[in-house]
């Protein structure tokens, strides 16, 4: 793995989503964006088409999609206990131990790792990243929501936020067209694919608009804690995992990437919600964010061998 490998992977991969972030950054800098309008419209409109475009175009087999869906919760399981066992034998509060284990547990799969895979991997790998990121979106409305709430929501409350998640919809029909081999009439299949062609880049600017929002902590040693479990423990579990998983080629390729993708920003909103440390919260994964290209750089230099 040589020098110039590495900054060859990071120019082409990293930096175009490192500018297109920056960009974000310093629009919400300069006018103030209204973030919860842009999050909804790729919530409900940009992800959800995305996803379907992927898994319709490539046509993944129930199998295939199954072993990526428990390759996904089976690392997040072992994150979110290794972080519990951290927290415990450090003697954190209840508040941080949870705001570290949102952390470290629920990853930037979307807005950073989707357009990661696609340039690093192409489409191959984004199907079955975009099925990980299908997977912690509904545990992150779920089990996400139960964590930061502290027990105080039942699994009934739970399960209507992930009823929300329009891209479990969008995964579901794609899964059944292919099943029975229906083909789209044209005028919307390139609908479909102009609106999925938009979803990445919208997906990097909110990024940046969210980065441009965050506090600082005062903990820096549980900041550092959260952003190193999720930088580099986390590639690491998920490479331990990909073994007894069987996970090949452009499945290893789009699940690991998104295992070691920084803290999602959403976490904020969670953290603020429940009472939690969120200025905690907002500077795992701020750091995190800016730290991800030490990591991320020599890792797509290994998957792409």
């Amino acid at each position: 793995m040589s020098l110039s490998e590495l900054a060859a992977t990071f120019a082409n991969n990293l930096l175009p989503v490192i500018l297109l972030c920056a960009a974000g950054f310093l629009l919400q800098r300069a006018f103030s964006i209204d973030s919860r309008s842009l999050g909804r419209v790729i919530f409900y409109l940009f992800s959800p088409i995305l996803a379907f475009d992927l898994l319709l175009k490539n046509d993944l087999p129930l199998a295939e999609m199954g072993r990526t869906v428990a390759f996904c919760l089976a690392t997040m399981s072992v994150m979110a206990a290794l972080t519990l066992l951290v927290g415990r034998a450090l003697r954190l509060d209840r508040a941080t131990l949870t705001a570290l284990v949102l952390t470290v547990a629920f990853a930037n799969t979307g807005n950073y790792g989707l357009p990661l895979v696609s340039f690093a991997f192409g489409e191959d790998a984004l199907a079955h990243a975009t099925l990980y990121f299908v997977t912690t979106s509904i545990l992150f409305n779920t089990v996400g929501v139960i964590i930061a709430s502290l027990g105080r929501l039942n699994f009934k409350q739970a399960l209507s936020g992930m009823l929300k998640v329009p891209t479990v919809y969008a995964v579901i029909l794609a899964a059944l067209l292919n099943q029975f081999h229906v083909v789209l009439p044209l005028p919307l299949e390139r609908t479909i694919s102009l609106a999925a062609g938009g979803a990445i880049p919208m997906m990097i600017i909110l990024l940046g608009v969210e980065l441009a929002r965050v506090e600082w902590s005062r903990s820096l040693r549980a900041v550092g804690i959260g952003a190193g479990m999720r930088l580099i423990l986390g590639p690491l579990v998920g490479l331990a995992l990909a073994i007894p998983f069987g996970l090949q080629g452009a499945a290893l390729q789009g699940n690991i990437v998104e295992t070691a993708t920084p803290a999602a920003v959403t976490n904020t909103v969670l953290a603020a919600e429940f009472n939690l440390d969120s200025s905690l919260v907002t500077a795992i994964v701020f750091i995190g964010t800016i730290l991800s290209p030490l990591t991320l750089t020599p890792l797509l230099v290994y998957l792409g061998r």
